[in-house]
């Protein structure tokens, strides 16, 4: 069933974030696209998974329910704190709303680009086609956004995007978003092997939280924990 392309709530998670961009437009623009996070391909809005829900990314790092906005509070998180050592360490000067706004959208449409099927995130038919990063740029330049901020969407994947950073607030969006998706990464990877050699069994869809709960239990009673801590995973779960 097609989703209707209604206005929706904002995530509460999100809420706080987006109010501390100070300029009103920037921050009306923000909130617009979270509003309706649909794409202008009529023919394929809605068929992907709802921003709300959806993971950022499919089998790398965030690859569970909710994923992004844990993924986008983070990174916020990371990129404010790298602001504050532009300006207070080396005496450099950042648009913090242009580094907030840029986060905030920077895998916005990632969801409309996967699909679940049979337990594990796919492409959908739309990111057969496009990915987000294409998808975000696009509707930005439909709704007149500034050239700065699409420079920060453009350049968030560094180097091997289709541009490499040329300003400070997109370097420190990119860098952000890398420090994030590479510790979330590490931690669920680190996980999911001490699972696996403890128990044989091979756990999917972890999430962040669950994956440091079963790293601690390791550090604290070794394999015994380990196998302690995903049993009671899998107990939540199943309730």
């Amino acid at each position: 069933m097609r989703r209707k392309s209604v206005p929706r709530k904002i995530p509460a998670e999100l809420v706080e974030i987006v109010n501390k961009i100070n300029d009103r437009r920037l921050r009306g623009l923000v909130e617009d696209m979270l509003a309706k996070p649909f794409v202008s391909l009529r023919e394929y809005r809605g068929k992907g998974i709802p921003f709300e829900v959806g993971p950022a990314g499919r089998s790398v790092h965030h690859c569970y329910e909710k994923g992004l906005i844990e993924h986008v509070v983070a990174t916020t998180d990371v990129a404010l704190k790298l602001c504050d050592v532009v300006e207070q360490v080396y005496g450099g000067k950042v648009d913090r709303d242009l580094v907030v706004a840029g986060v905030v959208l920077h895998d916005l449409f990632k969801p409309e680009t996967y699909i679940e099927e049979g337990g594990e995130y796919k492409l959908s038919p739309l990111g057969e086609r496009l990915d987000h990063l294409s998808l975000i740029l696009c509707e930005l330049y439909r709704k007149r956004a500034p050239i700065e901020l699409l420079h920060v969407l453009a350049a968030h994947h560094g180097k091997v995007g289709p541009i490499s950073p040329k300003m400070l607030e997109a370097l420190i969006v990119h860098l952000a978003d890398a420090a994030d998706s590479a510790l979330c990464r590490e931690v669920l990877s680190a996980a999911k092997f001490l699972i696996k050699d403890a128990t044989g069994e091979e756990a999917r869809k972890l999430t962040a939280r669950e994956a440091l709960a079963v790293i601690r239990a390791k550090q604290k009673r070794g394999k015994p924990g380990v196998i302690e801590a995903y049993v009671e995973i899998k107990k939540k779960r199943e309730t």
